[in-house]
């Protein structure tokens, strides 16, 4: 399987396993592998971003919770919290995906039930980072 190189400085060391035509990716917060999709692994890139990097515990990050929208279920991606008060609210999409204003505002819908004060909307090649003050969002320059 070939996977995109992502945009970030660090590279990772990645446990892989393979089950038949399946390949799996080792979740170092949930201990397990799971199918290594396009999306998981922009996931797993932040996951030991905030592990190896920024030293934040595994019970710091909250992986794939539900969240109820507008009487919908939703999943966010990854919430990063900090003393259990939601801080990065991290939406990944597949490095195919573009990203647009749509899709921030997704991410920003999520946010309004989750409260973190800040958010990310990465692809793994891009990576829209915005913090929440006065009731609006605003862009952190590159």
């Amino acid at each position: 399987m070939e996977l995109p190189r992502l945009n970030f400085q660090e590279t990772f060391d990645f446990k892989f396993k393979k089950d038949k035509d399946k390949f799996f990716i080792y979740d170092h917060v949930r201990k397990t592998y799971l199918l290594l999709t396009p999306e998981e692994w922009v996931r797993q890139h932040w996951i030991h971003y905030y592990l190896h990097v920024k030293s934040f515990s595994a019970s710091a990050l909250i992986l794939e919770k539900k969240i109820l929208l507008n009487g919908l279920t939703k999943r966010i991606d990854l919430l990063i919290t900090e003393k259990t008060l939601p801080k990065i609210l991290i939406e990944c999409k597949a490095p195919h995906i573009k990203l647009t204003e749509k899709t921030f505002e997704q991410t920003a819908r999520y946010n309004s039930i989750v409260g973190a004060s800040e958010i990310i909307l990465t692809n793994g090649l891009h990576h829209i980072n915005a913090y929440f003050d006065n009731g609006e969002y605003h862009f952190y320059q590159p």
